[in-house]
């Protein structure tokens, strides 16, 4: 069983900077891409950003390219994503997901995660 636990979310004002973190086994980390999905109430599950399980290649929605980063910390098996120049239209709540390097066909697409976190409240105020 895979365990994502997430933490850094928070209630900031735009302009504002989180750092939201996600912790997991080493060797859930070292077998799975790793990915940041949002949601808000009544929408579906969105695409943020992802990186490789070597950490080579990350992607990022265009909605947070040039604001958001993602990295990772192989000794902590932890998972970051830096939000940087927040908008109200980041509030959310953040998922972090694992999915399996050798059957990831597609990083933008939920459906190749199987295992996902509680999810952490990000709230950005105007």
């Amino acid at each position: 069983q895979v365990t994502l636990v997430e933490s850094g979310g928070g209630s900031v004002r735009a302009g504002d900077s989180l750092r939201l973190s996600c912790a997991t086994s080493a060797r859930t980390f070292g077998n799975n891409n790793m990915g940041w999905f949002r949601q808000v109430p009544g929408k579906e599950r969105e695409f943020v950003a992802s990186i490789s399980a070597l950490g080579s290649r990350t992607n990022y929605a265009d909605s947070v390219k040039g604001r958001f980063t993602i990295s990772k910390d192989n000794a902590e098996s932890t998972v970051y994503l830096q939000m940087n120049n927040l908008k109200p239209e980041d509030t959310a709540v953040y998922y972090c997901a694992a999915g399996d390097y050798r059957r990831m066909i597609n990083p933008y697409r939920s459906s190749f995660y199987h295992s996902w976190g509680q999810g952490t409240q990000v709230t950005v105020a105007s």
